[in-house]
């Protein structure tokens, strides 16, 4: 099966040179859901290109037959991230000229839904799948606005119009996955959201997060929030109704690194994923779901360790380890410029957990993070 490619123009530069996004859409012999991959919004986090490219080159080889609806595939999503640099390091995390978080930027429906309950309560007792469509017109129509303010001839920031591009691809989508790495050193791991831990599961990672508490507009928050509070409301309502609409951040190692063992991870995870809810049909694509085992925990759960004092972390326990309460977690070594011999201080665990997240430089100022224990 071959894709329709497509190039999307982004960015005009002051040098007059031009931006593109590429996208690769797979369309299926029979209509059905519509699923949304895109990878390195964050400059430094490369793996998820990676899966994309073997996703495509496994998407190569099936038929149209094997495909229920379509897959739309956006690779290096974020040119100006990616192509970020200081000296031989990838940065790339936030836009530089507006000091915003490329990934805190998005449009969320949810934040302007004044008249939610009014809605609600006017599809009280209509098909689920009619909601979902008067729900989406609406939204839909809200974010048309927009378009409004960029074709005005004040403009928008440049991370608006961003916003708007990618968000233009993925609004209608069924299953949005955006693919990541820590930006530090890091396991592997899914984020998800409310009433979707079985789906999580699909993703055959070992570790999963719920994100009970959000920090901002991320991409993935800013796509389910909406239905979540949907969903909410109409709880609230006297009536259950859970849409088959979900949102995922893939964690995949390391950032820098396109580490094969995290994007192989990626690769059978989307492909399970995909075949699970029913938009690839083929035949014992992985029978592992049955018996995989996976840990789950809340975002509200991670506890970030910033140093306490400027200088070298020396005994850093390994990544992936579990530890108790007063254990050491590493080492400082700081030269303290007082006049007196440079000093070790020990840092000591506060409660029990795992240690997933440590960062790359093992030179820190006071207040830098080290590492991030996801606490039992």
């Amino acid at each position: 099966m071959l894709p329709v490619i497509e190039s999307i123009v982004l960015r005009q530069m002051a040098s007059g040179d031009r931006l593109y996004l590429q996208l690769y859409k797979f369309i299926g012999a029979q209509p059905g859901k519509k699923v949304y991959i895109q990878s390195n919004l964050h400059g430094a986090e490369i793996a998820g290109n990676a899966v994309i490219h073997q996703l495509i080159e496994f998407l190569l080889t099936i038929n149209d037959t094997n495909l229920i609806g379509e897959i739309w595939l956006v690779p290096v999503c974020n040119p100006m991230g990616t192509n970020e640099r200081a000296h031989h390091f990838s940065s790339g995390r936030y836009c530089i000229y507006e000091a915003k978080d490329w990934n805190r930027i998005f449009w969320d429906y949810e934040k302007e839904a004044d008249d939610l309950v009014a809605f609600t309560k006017s599809q009280l007792h209509i098909n689920t799948e009619v909601v979902r469509q008067n729900y989406l017109t609406i939204i839909k129509e809200k974010f048309a606005k927009i378009l409004e303010k960029i074709n005005s001839s004040s403009n928008v920031p440049y991370t608006e119009l961003f916003a708007y591009k990618l968000q233009s691809l993925s609004l209608d989508a069924d299953y949005l996955i955006d693919l990541h790495s820590s930006t530090n050193q890091a396991l592997d791991y899914v984020y998800y959201f409310r009433n979707r831990e079985d789906s999580a599961k699909y993703f055959l990672l070992d570790f999963g997060i719920l994100l009970d508490k959000y920090d901002g507009d991320a991409f993935d928050e800013a796509f389910i929030k909406p239905w979540l509070a949907l969903e909410a409301c109409f709880k609230d309502l006297g009536r259950e109704i859970k849409f088959d609409m979900e949102a995922w951040t893939l964690e995949l190692g390391s950032g820098m690194q396109m580490n094969p063992d995290s994007v192989a991870k990626g690769v059978r995870g989307v492909k399970n994923y995909l075949a699970q809810k029913g938009v690839l049909q083929i035949p014992n694509l992985s029978d592992e779901i049955k018996t995989h085992e996976m840990t789950f925990t809340s975002s509200s759960n991670r506890k970030k360790y910033y140093a306490i004092a400027g200088g070298m972390i020396q005994s850093r326990i390994e990544l992936g380890s579990t530890v108790k309460a007063g254990d050491r977690l590493y080492q400082i070594l700081s030269f303290n410029k007082e006049g007196k011999l440079p000093n070790v201080i020990d840092v000591c665990a506060e409660q029990d957990g795992l240690v997933y997240d440590i960062s790359s430089n093992q030179a820190v100022n006071e207040g830098e993070f080290v590492l991030g224990i996801l606490e039992s």
